[in-house]
């Protein structure tokens, strides 16, 4: 009988116990969505990330509920991979001041780490999956290689397009989505979703 989404096996469960006693050697996948923090920036374009992990904690029954190295986690299960849910709280531009101690709490090496996150260079609904790389001038994914001192991380890039006129790049980013690019939101969240159960292995609940 198929398990329900978020129901992990004895033997994950057994599993997730050994890694909250933070026994050496023990794997689990730290999945990072990037965003700011507080309310004014809820929904926004550049908090894509955040809700990306929103979507992923709903959809397998992982409670957001634990507050470690200035960042807001959940733990839990996608499909057999015991995962670490993972959004900065130290705003965009700072994060890898919070994930880089979570890299180091969990003995993950960076190439374990999936990094979720909103660019400007592609268009709006289009995700591109890269294994690693420089920053390509995101902040947030330069904090990041500057606090892990490696690149070697996977980003699933989420297209949010540029301003169709001259607004400036950083207030297009912070503003909400216009109401007829709301169903390219919702589909690119589902879309990322399914990705990361893809690089997870997971295949779906």
């Amino acid at each position: 009988m198929a398990r329900p989404p978020g129901q992990c096996s004895p033997a994950v469960v057994l599993a997730l116990a050994v890694i909250l006693e933070g026994v050496d050697g023990t794997r689990v996948d730290v999945i990072v969505g990037l965003g700011n923090p507080g309310r004014r920036y809820r929904y926004t374009r550049h908090n894509l990330g955040f809700d990306v992990i929103d979507a992923l904690a709903c959809r397998y029954n992982i409670p957001m509920q634990q507050h470690e190295f200035q960042a807001i986690c959940g733990q839990g299960c996608v499909g057999l991979r015991v995962v670490l849910l993972v959004k900065p709280q130290t705003y965009m531009n700072a994060s890898g001041h919070a994930v880089a101690p979570l890299v180091r709490r969990y003995r993950q090496a960076s190439e374990q780490l999936v990094v979720v996150h909103d660019d400007i260079d592609l268009p709006l609904g289009k995700i591109r999956v890269r294994q690693q790389g420089s920053a390509a001038g995101h902040l947030g994914v330069r904090s990041l290689i500057e606090c892990l001192g490696s690149e070697a991380f996977v980003r699933i890039r989420l297209g949010v397009g540029r301003p169709p006129h001259k607004e400036g790049i950083v207030d297009y980013v912070l503003s909400p989505f216009a109401a007829e690019e709301m169903d390219a939101r919702d589909m690119l969240i589902a879309q990322a979703v399914a990705c990361i159960e893809k690089t997870l292995g997971a295949g779906g609940a």
